[in-house]
């Protein structure tokens, strides 16, 4: 739940506000009361408070001090919401430079007013997760959603890889039982809406579902497109009750989303297994009931299906994972070619197996949407000529229709692969240098590297060599070395401490790496420092 903390020196406000509302429905926590500025900088610290209510003017440190503290801080969180009377209006201008998300006057204050000020604060938190994200985290949060696309997809080589990225990304996996949902986002007003409206719609939606889902039950949300996406539960309790815990989040969720953007959401939910490797069978059994869930059932369990009534009409995308993989990863369009032409073949030998064909586009569409850079963009700009753009696929209702939709989809992304192939490559061995950079701590090998972005270690070590100016290994030991003298500036360790904190072997093989790569040993160097 969102942190909230109230300042006033007036016990009487506390208390109004802290009955104005019903703050469990907002999603909000009363963390603490304070009575000045100076005891709420301190709670702000201890318990990371999200919204801060507080009147303007107190002894000790006024409310606008306090805020005015926060940003000489560096915090962009949190967000201040003042209250003072009429006689102090004329501080507004100033407290609108302070991460001010309202002013309140006391005497007017109503639970209405309350709330829409909550509601500007809370979005102005969304606001503020997204956009004070740096480069490096953002592209650890790229990592991780292709890390969980991959999953579902059971596009993992063995399960060595898929220890060595969880490891890599930090993604705790000890947990007892997992289950994946398949959930499909409605609106009446979807079909009336413009594209970008309608992302921006999904994309709403689904932050809610994300930020509200890990209150209840450990979980990742895993965007699909603009219609659907999925969750994958992690589950402690192994005795069955897990199905009661996920239908009263998804219930609670499914009310608060609605009351905010007027969209209902279906899920079905696949089986609850006992090892992460095993997600994949939970996201096909998912995708196999989802058909059978109605408006008045919104929520399906695998389980709760009569072995009869399941549809063993799911495609099975593994099967091509192979080729997949190095498709998606090196960006080859040969081998992304001979993907779709295998599908389409298929399935033109197979033309009465339209459920098959529809869910073997959709799984095509999500890979494209989630593995690739732009990958909205990218295929937003291939079916810029229809009229629901590359939403038109739930339009088809025949084979032909759809691998129809398929050719344009192959031909597309081949084009695009084809003209920003180089700059494709490059981002790999950027993104590359990056990953290299943030773990200099660890030993590197080209295999772990390799690994981490599910392309061959023959691969990287040939990009590496074209889109760079040193090697693989030098560009290692450079940073590495880099970081080795940063240590020896800053702090008082010695050699051989050094060593083992940088991964190296042995004190003996960083001392020939630190001379290589800088023509002095490291007792010569620290010597020119304490010189």
């Amino acid at each position: 739940m969102i942190k909230l903390l109230i300042v006033d020196d007036e016990p009487l406000v506390q208390a109004g506000i802290r009955s104005m509302v019903n703050w469990e429905d907002l999603n909000i926590s009363i963390v603490g009361i304070a009575a000045n500025g100076a005891a709420a900088y301190e709670m702000i610290k201890k318990y990371e408070v999200e919204i801060v209510i507080t009147d303007i003017k107190m002894p000790v440190m006024s409310g606008l001090e306090l805020a005015r503290k926060c940003v000489d801080s560096g915090m962009d969180v949190p967000v201040f919401i003042f209250l003072t009377g009429y006689e102090d209006f004329h501080y507004a201008k100033e407290a609108l430079t302070v991460q001010a998300i309202d002013y309140l006057i006391k005497l007017e204050l109503t639970p209405e007013a309350l709330i829409q000020s909550l509601d500007r604060a809370i979005a102005r938190l969304s606001e503020l997760r997204y956009s004070s994200r740096t480069p490096d985290l953002a592209i650890n949060t790229i990592f991780r959603e292709q890390f969980f696309t991959r999953l579902i997809f059971n596009l993992f080589e063995d399960e060595h890889q898929f220890l060595s990225q969880s490891k890599n990304l930090k993604i705790d996996f000890d947990y007892e039982l997992y289950a994946t949902g398949y959930i499909e986002i409605d609106s009446g007003r979807l079909t009336d809406m413009a594209a970008e409206k309608q992302i921006s719609l999904y994309s709403s939606s689904l932050q809610l579902v994300s930020e509200l889902m890990g209150k209840y039950i450990p979980c990742h949300v895993v965007s699909l497109d603009t219609r659907h996406f999925c969750i994958i539960f992690f589950l402690k309790e192994n005795d069955g009750n897990y199905k009661e815990t996920i239908q009263k989040a998804l219930a609670q969720i499914s009310a608060m989303i609605f009351n905010y953007y007027s969209v209902t959401i279906r899920s079905s939910i696949g089986s609850a297994v006992n090892n992460p490797m095993q997600i994949p069978v939970s996201y096909q059994d998912a995708k196999q009931i989802f058909s059978q869930v109605t408006e008045n059932c919104p929520v399906l369990f695998f389980e709760d299906v009569t072995s009869s009534a399941r549809l063993k009409n799911v495609f099975n995308m593994s099967l091509f994972k192979e080729d997949i993989r190095k498709a998606y990863a090196e960006y080859d369009e040969t081998a992304l070619y001979d993907i779709f032409s295998s599908i389409i073949n298929l399935f033109e030998e197979q033309p009465a197996h339209y459920v098959q064909a529809l869910d073997a586009a959709c799984n095509i569409l999500y890979l494209s949407l989630s593995l690739l850079n732009n990958g909205e963009q990218t295929v937003s700009g291939i079916f810029s000529g229809s009229a629901n753009g590359y939403r038109c696929l739930y339009e088809m209702n025949s084979v032909p229709q759809i691998l129809s939709y398929l050719k344009t989809l192959r031909d597309g992304l081949c084009a695009v692969f084809a003209s920003k192939n180089q700059d494709y490559k490059n981002q790999i061995v950027i993104n590359a240098k990056k990953y290299i950079i943030q773990h200099i701590s660890e030993k590197l090998t080209l295999n772990d590297v390799a690994e981490a972005f599910c392309i061959s270690p023959n691969y990287l070590s040939v990009l590496f060599s074209k889109y760079n100016d040193i090697g693989f290994s030098d560009f290692i030991n450079q940073n590495k070395i880099e970081a080795a003298k940063k240590m020896m500036r800053d702090g008082d360790y010695k050699i051989y401490e050094i060593s083992d904190l940088l991964g190296f072997e042995s004190a003996f093989y960083f001392s020939r790496v630190f001379k290589k790569v800088t023509g002095s040993s490291p007792r010569d160097y620290m010597k020119t420092i304490l010189s």
